[in-house]
């Protein structure tokens, strides 16, 4: 049954001006200049090596792809615009028409899509070993020069030309005059700003109905609903979609951009479709769903299947025997104990619960070392990866009962492990490194485990050298970055996916941790350790659709009406600078602001400059930031470092981001850096502060949803106050509005390969 897809993001926040910094909701699926720009080389070339990474995997996951055998058939009882699309496939497949090359001309009538792969059996191919990624070169300057001269004869800003001659490659100035709508493939530029340049460099050539333009429209909407979440679109949502856009046909347009290879076409049978009786003919056909999308997720999507099958199927490693695994869970507790249990027979298992249960997978941890298994957690923030050391590090809590018998961290230190001729603590590639602690060894971000830079290395497979990887904050990852996890995982390797389904799901498209939930084809632990005081209280509240009054003795929880945005900006400062420190004891500096979009008389921006001009006031000289600015630095799609300003200098703006020194080169500070002591709930997931003032204006109450309300509530760890100014849209929110659905295939392709638990 169809529903209505919108490709419009989740929220307000998605949506930056132009110019402005990428962060987890609201960057430009693949904008350039977003993944570099740190200064160190080690970290100048974090975020490089994370996108030669992904392009290495990428061509691995093409070449798999041509491997594969044809469709297989299905849709002979479509009819209208199913049936027509599908009729273009098999005409392509048929040879009855040729696949066109990409022209600059005005394409001719509609041809055929690319044919759907057909999944292969869950059997790991030998993987090549990934060399050391080479940092991409910038464009010559006599490109960048002939690129600036195109953008300016079609009055586009020149200062696109990074961007363009980054985002359409070699001879963009060509490609630009042949096809001027192409300029939508450069993050940030809308229809009506390509539209124009289009007007400019064609003259009297340039009509609505181009199918030039038809095409760039169509890749452009699928773009747009990947930064939505979704990895493909039914025929009809993209369709209307095309429509709203002044495109004349939108049926054509559809098939001209399947015929052209910028499109796939997808035939998924309805699950909810009736059982055919026995008198049915055997050969009848399923309804199915006719989906597009663009290739790059497709990949993603059928190679995230393909190894989530080859682990759900395989047996794991002998790491540890049978009765070692039982004695762990035996020293633990309830739903760790559980969890132990679950990892020790399977290779995929699902762990959910709110802050507090971070403990369980930190004990699980803790036990594989003591069994001698090669184990690491993977976070995705340097933040996120000192907390965790630091909760593996406290004695007691952190193992839940699971500790060594004096109190002491179970982790074993350097000297420590098992008996035999390996260690239990994972030391990394190069040893472990003396001014790092045993227990923050174990711990790796997930974009440095990708790129290499952090966690064991790689085996000669290509595989990630590991027994078991423990992923926390799950709901953060998107198709792509979980299709290189799996995929860089060893056969027998066991994979925990820890998170908090109530969270406000990936920035990027996809929601693997909730497709996985669903399906229910692995083990799932649901952690008993519920969230501790009043914030526990409420937000456990929230995540079930309720908000009710909080007995808050110790001003744990603070409501703070206000009638209009100019006071809620008024009374948040007010909260941050004066208040909370005076009467809680938590500097400013240790207080967080959410609110749920960068515009308006209350969002990020305005927000970040009220709180400026009172706690650090200053000419901001270094493009617009000042020595001991708070900022929120992007260095790729998808994540957001909190940071501060230490200086700038002729290499760029110098921040110190978790103790890390940073260098953004001056040209990507504009897109990269933005002040930070107001965030948005998507930049703020996977992180909690001792105080958090969450801004409710009374133009967010269409934002509010119940993820984004339990999101940003639940990163306060010792005071919430809430500035109020919506009335009853927050209930109405929590009880009422979910989060927008996402089309994905994961589901689909996961069925045929994995029994359902």
């Amino acid at each position: 049954m169809e529903h209505a897809v919108t490709t419009d993001p989740d929220t307000t926040e998605t949506a930056p001006r132009p110019g402005e910094p990428a962060d987890e909701a609201g960057t430009e699926a693949g904008s350039p200049g977003a993944g570099s720009g740190e200064g160190t080389a080690s970290e100048r070339s974090e975020a490089e090596a994370e996108l030669a990474a992904q392009r290495v995997e990428r061509e691995r996951i093409e070449r798999r792809k041509a491997e594969r055998k044809g469709p297989i058939a299905a849709g002979g009882k479509l009819s209208g615009t199913a049936a027509d699309l599908l009729a273009a496939v098999r005409a392509v497949e048929s040879g009855e028409k040729p696949v066109r090359r990409t022209t600059p001309g005005p394409a001719g009538g509609p041809a055929p899509a690319v044919r759907r792969a057909a999944a292969p059996e869950p059997v790991r191919r030998p993987q090549p070993v990934v060399a050391p990624p080479v940092a991409p070169s910038a464009p010559a300057e006599a490109a960048l020069s002939a690129v600036r001269a195109v953008l300016v004869e079609g009055g586009a800003p020149e200062s696109l030309a990074p961007r363009a001659a980054a985002a359409l490659g070699d001879g963009a100035q060509t490609l630009l005059r042949a096809d001027p709508w192409q300029l939508l493939r450069v993050g940030g530029v809308r229809p009506k700003q390509a539209d124009g340049f289009a007007r400019a460099l064609l003259g009297a050539e340039c009509r609505p109905d181009d199918a030039r333009r038809a095409r760039a429209m169509t890749v452009w909407l699928l773009e747009q609903a990947a930064l939505a979440g979704h990895t493909a679109l039914e025929a009809s949502a993209l369709e209307a979609a095309l429509g709203r856009y002044a495109v004349p046909d939108p049926e054509a347009a559809v098939r001209d951009a399947l015929a052209e290879g910028e499109a796939l076409l997808f035939e998924d049978a309805l699950e909810t479709a009736p059982a055919a009786s026995e008198e049915e003919d055997e050969e009848s056909e399923r309804p199915v769903r006719m989906l597009i999308g663009l290739e790059r997720y497709a990949l993603a999507e059928e190679s995230l299947a393909d190894g989530l099958a080859r682990l759900i199927n395989s047996a794991p490693q002998e790491a540890g025997s049978a009765e070692d695994w039982e004695g762990a869970a035996e020293a633990a507790r309830g739903s760790t104990a559980e969890l132990i249990r679950a990892v020790a027979g399977h290779g995929l298992v699902l762990h959910t619960g709110g802050e507090a249960s971070r403990s369980e997978p930190a004990a699980l941890l803790q036990a594989a070392h003591r069994l001698g298994v090669r184990a690491w957690a993977a976070v995705h923030s340097p933040a996120g990866r000192r907390a965790l050391a630091e909760r593996l590090s406290r004695p007691g809590p952190a193992d839940d009962g699971a500790g060594a018998p004096d109190g002491r961290s179970a982790l074993p230190d350097e000297r420590s492990g098992l008996p035999g001729e390996r260690s239990g603590l994972p030391r990394g590639r190069f040893g472990l490194p003396h001014d790092v602690s045993a227990e923050e060894s174990a711990v790796v971000t997930v974009a440095g485990l990708l790129a290499g830079s952090e966690g064991p290395g790689r085996d000669v497979d290509g595989a990630l050298d590991l027994e078991l990887l423990i992923v926390f904050d799950a709901p953060r990852l998107d198709v792509e970055t979980a299709a290189l996890l799996v995929e860089s995982l060893p056969d027998g390797a066991r994979l925990v996916l820890s998170g908090d389904p109530g969270v406000l799901e990936s920035a990027g498209p996809g929601r693997v941790f909730a497709d996985l939930l669903a399906a229910r084809a692995c083990p799932q632990i649901a952690s008993r350790t519920p969230d501790p005081g009043p914030i526990g209280e409420l937000v456990s509240a929230i995540g079930i659709g309720e908000l009710p009054q909080i007995d808050a003795p110790g001003k744990e929880v603070v409501i703070v009406p206000v009638r209009d945005a100019g006071e809620a900006v008024h009374r948040t400062v007010q909260l941050v600078a004066d208040s909370v420190p005076r009467a809680l004891g938590v500097p400013a500096e240790e207080t967080q602001v959410i609110t749920p979009g960068h515009g308006g008389a209350a969002g990020t921006r305005a927000l970040n400059a009220a709180l400026k001009e009172r706690l650090n006031p200053g000419p901001g000289r270094f493009g617009g930031f000042d020595p001991g600015d708070r900022v929120a630095y992007s260095p790729a799609p998808g994540r957001t470092l909190p940071g501060r300003v230490v200086t700038a200098d002729a290499e760029g703006l110098r921040l110190e981001c978790s103790g890390a020194p940073v260098v953004v080169p001056k040209e990507q500070v504009a897109r990269s850096v933005r002040h930070g002591w107001a965030l948005t709930a998507h930049q703020a997931v996977g992180q909690q502060w001792r105080a958090v003032v969450v801004v409710l204006p009374g133009d967010a109450a269409r934002a509010l949803t119940r993820p984004w309300v339990y999101t940003a509530f639940g990163r306060a760890s010792g005071h919430l106050s809430v500035v109020h100014g919506v009335e009853q849209a927050l209930p109405r929110a929590v009880a009422e509005a979910l989060a927008k659905p996402r089309t994905t295939r994961l589901p689909v392709l996961l069925r045929p390969q994995v029994p359902t638990a």
